[in-house]
């Protein structure tokens, strides 16, 4: 097929946002935390995209995206990129353009994980965990609905990571906080975010770079496109007046509120992006705000320091976006039906892969997790943690 230079370059910008949102998160996350560990938290997550672009061109990619291997995961044929072309094969656009395109997808997912371990990992160890737990558990998921494994050969629908990205991300989170544990002092005073507005300008880069995150999943430039586009909006909106709304009827509506509404809205709608009407992304941003803030509450109530609420956001909101994809997808938008136009296969189907992503990304990211923090231990001492991850790890003051 010949080269289309405007889907192809479509593709390239949809790369560079989502690109810019793995520092989005960083200084997300780095608002939250305390001042001794802000550059800490940003830091991670250029190490991330390093880590992550040498790992997706070495075997990422190939695990993702080779030929699939038992549904579960893909071969090794594209090693090192081996046959990776940069010219245009079947598609409309460059196999290398689309393979830089998915490694940021794969960066943000790991970044987003970082939540689980602010201001107590120990550098060494997370680089080792991050590297295998791109290949054993996002390269596998990635397979499953996107590169011809087993929940894609049943027929799951996931427009832009509601299983590969959100639930892994969240649902990793939870494991990893649950093997690291608390951080010192956690219940017992208060931890406060130290630059809010820091945290508000990393959630605007997020909104921004998820555009690129939806509507370039359509890997086009047409209906699906643009109705991604207008979805991913809408959903951030609702979110946002949602978790408002309801942390006013709980207090203040805080600023933080808003914006994690937001986030909220836009990963539930990142699976139903190009399938659902704008009026349904309404409902499943509202329903979203409403929810994650629940979460957090909940996560709050058991004592559980998840530090900055990835499973909350990212894997609860995941888990509902995926489900509402087998719920309202309209066969009008994209020629996919869900339950409410009688499709009950396809509501089954989205449940199955939110359920096995659920327990794929916890068990293996909690197995992996508990061997690191044997071996090489996954925590800084009790001395690095008083002083800050800023000093001890960087030697630098923010």
């Amino acid at each position: 097929m010949a080269l289309d230079t405007g889907v192809t370059t479509w593709l390239m910008v949809s790369a560079l946002l989502v690109m810019l949102m793995t520092p989005g998160v960083g200084f997300f996350y780095g608002g939250l935390v305390r001042k001794k560990n802000f550059i800490s938290m940003i830091a991670l997550s250029f190490l991330v995209l390093a880590l992550t672009s040498v790992q997706w061109i070495m075997i990422g990619y190939s695990l993702a995206f080779g030929s699939d291997v038992g549904g579960f995961i893909g071969n090794l044929q594209y090693l090192g990129l081996n046959g990776v072309s940069a010219t245009a094969g079947t598609a409309a656009y460059p196999p290398l353009v689309y393979m830089a395109f998915q490694l940021f997808f794969a960066s943000v997912t790991l970044t987003i994980v970082t939540s689980a371990v602010a201001e107590r990992v120990k550098l060494s160890s997370f680089i080792v965990f991050s590297l295998i737990w791109l290949s054993v558990v996002y390269c596998p998921l990635a397979h499953w609905a996107w590169g011809g494994g087993w929940a894609q050969q049943m027929g799951l629908i996931d427009f832009a990571g509601g299983t590969v990205v959100e639930i892994c991300s969240g649902f990793a989170a939870l494991a990893l906080a649950l093997v690291i544990g608390k951080r010192a002092g956690f219940g017992e005073y208060s931890i406060e975010p130290h630059n809010i507005p820091i945290a508000l300008l990393g959630a605007a880069l997020l909104w921004f770079g998820w555009f690129g995150f939806n509507a370039g999943s359509a890997l086009a430039v047409n209906g699906s496109t643009v109705t991604a586009f207008v979805n991913t909006n809408t959903a951030a909106a609702t979110g946002a007046l949602a978790w408002m709304f309801a942390s006013w009827y709980n207090g203040k509506p805080s600023s933080l509120g808003m914006v994690s509404g937001a986030i909220a809205g836009m990963v539930a709608i990142t699976p139903a992006a190009g399938f659902v009407t704008p009026l349904v992304a309404v409902l499943i941003g509202a329903v979203a705000g409403v929810l994650c803030f629940g979460m957090m509450l909940l996560r709050i109530s058991k004592q559980l320091d998840e530090s900055l609420d990835a499973w909350a956001i990212h894997g609860m909101g995941g888990v509902w976006g995926t489900l509402a994809t087998g719920l309202f997808a309209a066969a009008a938008v994209a020629g996919f039906s869900g339950l409410f136009e009688g499709n009950v296969h396809q509501f089954l189907i989205n449940a199955l892969g939110a359920g096995a992503a659920v327990v794929y990304a916890f068990v293996v990211t909690y197995v992996l997790a508990t061997l690191i923090d044997r071996t090489l231990g996954l925590r800084v001492t009790p001395d690095e943690e008083y002083v800050g991850l800023d000093i001890c790890h960087h030697g630098e003051r923010a």
